[in-house]
């Protein structure tokens, strides 16, 4: 993880294809990394640990993997934390601490995949932010990449197959994708000078001291359990998925995330981070033993024609003239 350390920027005179092959490798990356939470959660859930537990320790193992690198790479510059406390404490409000835990608090009412189907609207939530608060108007192309993704997510995640929602699951899953927006959204600003590990590591912080908090007080329920979970048919203590979900679905995702985001812009890194919805798919089939479907495979090759399509409308984004002073969009992608 230290090569994300000081990476906010692309060296100069460093090729373009360059800088968007590797926001594309940390985009899959992450995605990866991020699709794991599930499979990996649902059974320690059903073992009877809460949703709020769960979380706050991946999150917290996170932190405590991320932080020492985040020092280094602020090199004593503290006036960034303190010009950027706000946007810090939005971040690990927003996409850490919210999106997280209404995602999980969303699978224990309902299925993974209508969950994730309603997240995972956060890209056209992007597009929508991006237009109305930047003038970034997509055009054509983006619009057609972004359907062309949106019926490869449903192919996926299978759900015209599946049954009613819950009301209560579908409230905690548009939560989780307000998070997930605010995720993208903040992930990709490089006018802030934070750098990727720096971010990372005070979101995760302050995501793990809001929980504790709430835990604390008695808001958040915080139960444990100490029978092993099973994957693959093989028992495991419960332990082992915890420190996975700290190492590989927090420290590795949300750092590889940013950096993705900071290359790729919110827009193209939103729409590329549906791969974790296919990533979660694999996952659940090599971890808990469901076999996806011949139209969840064809569901993730769109989704991949539709992150290619969108890219190819990026030159199609209108951006409407700012007034005369206007800083410069943040968000761009």
């Amino acid at each position: 993880m230290t090569a994300l350390a000081d990476d906010t920027q692309s060296p100069p005179g460093a090729a373009v294809p360059s800088r968007l092959a590797a926001g594309l490798s940390f985009a899959v990356l992450s995605a990866t990394s991020f699709g794991m939470s599930g499979p990996l959660a649902s059974p320690l859930l059903d073992t009877g640990w809460s949703p709020g537990l769960v979380v706050l320790l991946r999150i917290a193992t996170g932190a405590l993997v991320v932080t020492p690198f985040g020092l280094a790479a602020l090199r004593g510059r503290w006036d960034l934390v303190r010009r950027n406390a706000g946007l810090v404490a939005l971040y690990g409000l927003l996409g850490v601490a919210a999106a997280q835990l209404c995602y999980f608090a969303a699978i224990t009412h309902m299925q993974v995949a209508p969950a994730l189907m309603i997240e995972y609207t956060a890209p056209a939530a992007v597009v929508v932010w991006l237009w109305l608060r930047h003038g970034q108007r997509p055009g054509a192309v983006t619009l057609a990449g972004a359907g062309l993704a949106a019926v490869g997510l449903v192919l996926v995640l299978d759900v015209l197959s599946g049954g009613g929602l819950d009301p209560v699951g579908v409230l905690w899953a548009l939560g989780a994708m307000v998070g997930v927006t605010g995720y993208f959204v903040i992930s990709a600003d490089e006018t802030n000078g934070l750098p990727p590990m720096a971010l990372a590591a005070g979101g995760l912080l302050v995501g793990a001291a809001l929980l504790g908090l709430l835990g604390l007080v008695g808001v958040l329920p915080m139960r444990a359990a100490t029978a092993p979970t099973t994957y693959a048919g093989v028992a495991v203590p419960w332990w082992v998925p915890l420190a996975v979900l700290g190492l590989a679905t927090a420290a590795l995702s949300y750092t590889s995330g940013i950096a993705a985001g900071r290359r790729l812009g919110s827009r193209l890194a939103s729409f590329a981070a549906l791969l974790e919805v296919v990533a979660a798919v694999g996952f659940a089939w090599l971890l808990l033993g469901e076999l996806p479907a011949l139209v969840q495979l064809l569901g993730g090759v769109l989704i991949l024609a539709g992150v290619v399509v969108v890219k190819l409308g990026e030159r199609g984004v209108v951006r409407q003239p700012r007034d005369a002073g206007e800083l410069p969009d943040p968000c761009r992608g």
